[in-house]
């Protein structure tokens, strides 16, 4: 009898799938990373004689709001808790620099009213600092 020869297949790995695995994975890493510019130059200033300009005695925007919601800037109190006079104050203290920090310390108490208003005014004047003060709670025993 006579049995005819089974034809052998060729073994092999087909690498199409791990091609687009790899190129998938390419594409998530380009898209999710972020590219940081960092310069290294080291720049000799030139020297002059002079007196330096005056530099602001600001170097903070503080407003302090009390439980009642009456707000404090700078160690001055204002005449009422209105938006507008909370607005003009911190425009007149920070004299266009907008670039100052913004630190808002109210009581625990306060309503919650007083404190956003003074987070709107410092968006509103383009303060991009803006801290809020905390208090470390006590570790209890």
């Amino acid at each position: 009898m006579k049995f005819k020869r089974q034809r052998s297949q060729e073994v092999g790995v087909d690498l199409t799938p791990l091609i687009d695995v790899v190129f998938l994975l390419l594409i998530f890493f380009m898209v999710s990373t972020t590219f940081t510019r960092e310069s290294h130059l080291q720049v000799e200033l030139p020297e002059a004689s002079g007196e330096p300009a005056p530099a602001s005695e600001v170097q903070q925007i503080d407003v302090v709001i009390n439980a009642e919601g009456q707000y404090i800037l700078n160690d001055r109190t204002l005449v009422n808790n209105r938006r507008e006079t909370l607005e003009r104050g911190v425009r007149e203290l920070a004299e266009g620099n907008n670039s100052l920090p913004f630190i808002i310390t109210a009581d625990a108490r306060t309503p919650h009213e007083f404190v956003v208003r003074a987070m709107d005014v410092a968006g509103r004047l383009g303060f991009a600092k803006l801290s809020i003060t905390t208090e470390r709670e006590a570790e209890s025993q």
